[in-house]
């Protein structure tokens, strides 16, 4: 029996394993890199154990370091979680190596898995349909798709259309895998458009039994990387499903699975194409929990000490959908700092690896949370859902919640038609800029903003802020998004209260409340509402002096390492060519040229560290 657990990964996954274990008697530990020191999996752990360092590398990628943490910490099993090792054949045999239990599949099936080209090959053989593999250096059609062999996560990832892309994406992917799994080794296939990207869950234990808990839908991705998942698939028949169970089933058998995984697929009408196993627990792992009524963790916690399962799994019930919060801007590019406020209401579950006041570091992935609706009916699972995300008290960092509410309203989603171009482009969102905060909630801002100076006054406090004998001019409350006169007051508006954190307006009959926060350390004023969160920058009346930015300057869109610099002083670019690559948070960010020009300075070289905004090169734009 595991007495003591050590979770060898950080953050939502962490603590999901130790709210598990906690009913369960078992003791946990967690590890975490110096960035992570305050994080909340580390004050939810019986135990912690630091890894000196910040980068991947050098703390949850190190094997000898989270086997010297089990030692120090008396821990006798070793949960992987998912990313980082969970999926490292040498970390699996290490741990059974040292004598603890692994909470996972074999190494050798891991092994057989962990190289999507070997995978495929076995895979064929079990008679599971795969997309053929095609030459990396001339692969005889396009577009096609670069993958990473090792690990997963859209890392290592790149779509060519033309054969002039080739060599360049090929190397991008291969330093891109090599960063995030330790393995550069990448392999090309056709890409199939406009497909589903469709999984089935599978549990299988040490004595013949394998499960499957039917399939999750995961098409709509960013990056490659999932946004929304939901289980059962809305655009599944009742043969395909089978036909996909069955699929899955003879892949974990013909590598002798044992615990929990995950066998992915693509499919276009009834065309089905394997693409990869998961041998560990996925992300989007509550949808299936919700709707067959498991705690999968608890079942590998049960399998890996040699319990049995039933002869069959549990009957599904209801609808799941869950999407990834992240904080990331519109571009999707990741932000990091300080997560001023972090608090999400409603129906619904919310697994996340932060809180109000949690540091967004720049070293990991920029996942916030997953929030998940379960209903009788998919219409009632997304409504929660949309509700609870436009409820959400999200402050500090940008993230993907305004993109996420557009596609849970979508009607294309709604109808279940979804695929994985469905944010591409020429998908089915319109890909209009958001709306701007609205009038009511920038009202609200401004009267919050006049009430605490009010509220501050040294001196005749009970006069009304902006008071004067005799009136000249309307006062007006300027912000960089908008701006709005609040004395005298819009025509049909009425103030009911206004007080620094609440205003209560009304409007043709119609009371809407407004929560404002503000903070010091960003000078921005939040105002959350029943349709969301207007985020205000107000501005100052006597700005100082700016920093001024030479013309044709190309700044840092964020936090990272230069990873390479593809220009000298003196080239000529084009428009859209790369001239540098960040990386950060594991993921590559081509920095581009905006414009045909010269380059006349490169601030930056290979390895120095930049901080967001920080001038990376200098582009004259024309002819020299």
């Amino acid at each position: 029996m595991i007495t003591r657990l050590l979770v060898a990964n950080r953050g939502e996954i962490a603590r999901r394993v130790f709210r598990t274990c906690g009913p369960l008697g078992i003791s946990t530990v967690a590890v975490f890199s110096d960035p992570d020191a305050d994080a909340p999996h580390v004050a939810e752990a019986d135990l912690a154990v630091r890894l000196p360092g910040a980068r991947p590398s050098d703390t949850y990628l190190d094997i000898g370091r989270i086997l010297d943490a089990c030692r120090a910490s008396g821990a006798d099993a070793v949960h992987p979680g998912y990313g980082f090792l969970s999926e490292n054949a040498e970390f699996a045999r290490a741990v059974l190596d040292a004598g603890l239990v692994w909470v996972g599949p074999p190494p050798e099936a891991v092994a057989a898995m962990g190289s999507k080209v070997e995978a495929k090959r076995l895979m064929a053989e079990a008679g599971v349909p795969v997309l053929p593999s095609l030459d990396p250096e001339a692969p005889g059609e396009f577009p096609v798709l670069v993958k990473a062999s090792a690990g997963g996560g859209g890392r290592g990832m790149r779509i060519v259309r033309e054969a002039g892309e080739l060599a360049r994406e090929v190397e991008s992917a291969r330093r891109e895998s090599a960063a995030a799994f330790g393995d550069g080794t990448v392999f090309v296939e056709p890409l199939l458009e406009h497909a589903r990207h469709v999984e089935v869950q599978v549990l299988a234990d040490r004595h013949g039994t394998v499960w499957t808990l039917g399939e999750r839908e995961c098409s709509v991705q960013r990056r490659h990387q999932k946004v929304v998942e939901e289980c059962p698939s809305p655009g599944i028949s009742a043969e395909l499903r089978e036909r996909l169970c069955a699929a899955a089933v003879r892949a974990a058998r013909k590598i002798g699975y044992v615990g929990a995984g995950t066998v992915e697929f693509l499919v276009k009408g009834e065309r089905v194409a394997f693409l990869e196993m998961n041998t560990r627990l996925q992300v989007e792992h509550p949808v299936t929990e919700l709707v067959y009524g498991v705690d999968l963790v608890r079942l590998q916690l049960e399998v890996a000490e040699g319990a049995a399962l039933p002869a069959t799994p549990p009957e599904p019930a209801g609808h799941a959908v869950e999407v990834r919060l992240y904080a990331e801007d519109g571009d999707y590019l990741p932000q990091s700092g300080v997560l001023r406020r972090f608090e999400v209401f409603g129906d619904v579950r919310v697994d996340s690896g932060v809180e109000s006041g949690s540091v967004i570091s720049p070293y990991y992935d920029p996942m916030l949370a997953k929030v998940i609706g379960h209903g009788r009916v998919r219409a009632e699972a997304v409504r929660k859902l949309v509700t609870a995300l436009r409820r959400a008290k999200l402050h500090g960092l940008a993230t993907n919640r305004d993109l996420l509410v557009k596609i849970l309203t979508n009607p294309a989603f709604g109808a279940g038609d979804t695929h994985t171009g469905f944010l591409a482009p020429d998908g089915p969102l319109d890909g209009s800029s958001p709306d701007g905060p609205g009038e009511l909630p920038v009202l609200a801002a401004a009267l919050a903003m006049a009430a605490a100076n009010r509220r501050r006054a040294k001196v005749l406090g009970d006069l009304p802020s902006g008071w004067r004998n005799v009136r000249s001019q309307p006062r007006r409350a300027r912000f960089e998004e908008a701006e709005v006169v609040y004395d005298p007051l819009p025509q049909s508006v009425t103030v009911i209260s206004a007080e620094p954190y609440e205003v209560i307006l009304e409007r043709d009959g119609v009371r809407h409340t407004f929560q404002v926060a503000r903070y010091d350390e960003d000078g921005k004023v939040y105002v959350d509402h029943v349709g969301g969160c207007a985020e205000l920058t107000p501005l100052p009346h006597l700005p100082e002096p700016v920093e001024h930015v030479a013309p044709g300057s190309l700044l840092a869109p964020m936090p990272g390492s230069v990873l390479r610099v593809e220009v000298e002083p003196g080239d000529r670019v084009a428009k859209g060519q790369p001239v540098l690559v960040l990386e950060a948070m594991k993921m590559e960010h081509r920095i581009v040229a905006p414009s045909d020009g010269v380059v006349s300075d490169v601030h930056v070289e290979k390895g120095r560290q930049v901080e967001a905004g920080a001038v990376l090169a200098i582009i004259q734009e024309g002819t020299s």
